[in-house]
């Protein structure tokens, strides 16, 4: 088995910097009691005004007024690993996210998928580039070997077993990722690397430093199993944004709809499935307003479910300010891509009517969008009846048999006064209504005008005259 580790050197800032408009502008993460603000991380902008993790607040406004603060949440960098972890389990089904600051994934079953690891390396590069995180990358058989390499050297990889114990005996003790303070206790004794740790007596480790050291060391050469945390993705999609300011225009609240959205898509790619339903929850700080999003059938595209999701915020009122964006998705079926042929003919541009029909839905309204099923009722008024979108039996069954129906039928007839009509066909009689007040007695008839137009007109039973006009042939 090879291993990859993914480290995370700057998530909590990458966390934030997603989710800004200008991640270009100088920013830094607060922490501490409000008697001593320090700044727990900074951008490289921050950085190049002089600022610096670990400088006190009040020196930092003096240096750059114009930085943008944010509080620093422990919560949300768990939030967001448990999302790395989840966009990982789209290319391996094992995946742990045990070590804070780090995902790791068995990448050699998923060779044969993806291709070799050079190019299973450059898809995770760039799809980790795409979401925002920096990030640092190696291979290697163990999982813990993959930790260290990763701190080491970005882009290390390593697939011999057997060259391993001899380039983890070069690692500084320090850098080694021991357990507790054992890198320190032992470069203090004068330990160096992990070559001189491994040649200490083993029961004098363990006498010194407890179990916990020599079971790390063990696993970290592949001398013993490491048994991880894997990670199992959850049955629902929970994220939230907070704004940090007040918000009352739907403009405002697209950019961080956008990073949810496309978030949602990453999570159900991971589970292979779909969603059908969603809820936009607008917070504010006294309750929550609620935005549904229902499609006809499960989707993923992250395209289709923003534009989709715009429409449907567009259209709901803000009637007080906005302070949190939360975005709830507990109904996620299995997701099924529509049939396509392999010598499809149609132009790229065009769109698949599944995903053409969801955004005029969402566009025009849900009531907008319908389709005609036949009736049994032979009154051409009546003859065709407005059917739900998805009832395939009704709109599938077909007409009864008449004789032919002009394809521009008038709202409602109108007088024929046209002079040297010509009769085609006909009549054919309709008789019906009867027994809902619609009573008609009528006898239709084809027929042409002096300009060589086809009409379909009606007259009384048994008469040729005062011609009712309630149609025209193409």
């Amino acid at each position: 088995m090879l291993w990859a580790c993914i480290r995370l050197p700057h998530l909590a800032l990458d966390a934030v910097l997603r989710r800004v408009e200008d991640p270009a502008r100088p920013l830094a993460l607060v922490t501490g009691p409000a008697q001593l603000r320090t700044l727990y991380a900074v951008n490289g902008e921050a950085a190049q005004a002089g600022l610096r993790p670990g400088m006190r607040l009040t020196a930092a406004h003096a240096l750059c007024a114009h930085a943008a603060l944010h509080e620093h949440d422990p919560r949300n960098d768990e939030r967001e690993h448990r999302f790395l972890a989840a966009w990982a389990y789209r290319h391996s089904s094992l995946v742990s996210a045990q070590w804070p600051g780090a995902i790791v994934l068995e990448a050699s079953a998923s060779f044969r998928l993806f291709g070799p690891w050079p190019q299973l390396e450059a898809k995770l590069r760039r799809e980790l580039d795409s979401l925002g995180f920096q990030h640092r990358i190696a291979l290697a058989p163990t999982p813990r070997a993959a930790q260290v390499f990763a701190g080491l050297r970005d882009g290390f990889a390593l697939s011999d077993p057997d060259a391993l114990s001899s380039m983890l005996d070069r690692v500084s003790i320090r850098r080694a990722a021991l357990p507790d303070d054992a890198g320190t206790r032992l470069h203090r004794m004068g330990v160096r690397t992990l070559k001189d740790v491994r040649a200490l007596p083993r029961d004098g480790v363990r006498r010194r430093f407890g179990i916990a050291l020599l079971d790390h060391l063990d696993r970290l050469y592949g001398n013993a199993d490491d048994p991880l945390d894997c990670y199992q993705p959850p049955d629902h999609f929970d994220a939230r944004v907070e704004m940090g300011y007040e918000v009352e225009s739907h403009q405002a609240l697209l950019f961080p709809l956008r990073r949810l959205v496309r978030d949602l898509a990453v999570y159900l790619s991971a589970r292979d499935g779909g969603v059908q339903r969603f809820v936009m929850r607008l917070e504010h700080e006294q309750g929550h307003t609620d935005v549904a999003v229902g499609m006809l059938a499960a989707e993923r595209d992250a395209t289709l479910l923003m534009d989709i999701a715009r429409n449907r915020l567009e259209q709901a009122s803000i009637d007080r300010p906005v302070v949190g964006l939360r975005l709830l998705a507990r109904e996620l079926p299995p997701f099924v891509p529509a049939a396509r042929d392999l010598f499809d003919t149609r132009p790229s541009q065009a769109m698949p009517w599944p995903q053409l029909r969801e955004r005029l839905r969402a566009r025009l309204g849900e009531d907008s969008v319908y389709r005609i099923a036949a009736s049994g009722d032979p009154r051409p008024e009546r003859a065709w009846q407005r059917a739900g979108i998805d009832e395939d039996a009704a709109c599938t069954a077909p007409a009864p048999p008449r004789p032919p129906r002009p394809a521009w039928l008038l709202p409602r007839p109108v007088p024929l006064r046209s002079q040297g009509l010509r009769i085609v066909s006909g009549p054919e009689r309709l008789e019906s209504g009867w027994w809902d007040d619609g009573d008609v007695r009528r006898d239709y008839y084809i027929l042409e005008t002096a300009q060589g137009q086809r009409a379909w007109a009606f007259a009384d039973p048994g008469k040729r005259d005062g011609w009712m006009l309630h149609g025209w042939f193409a």
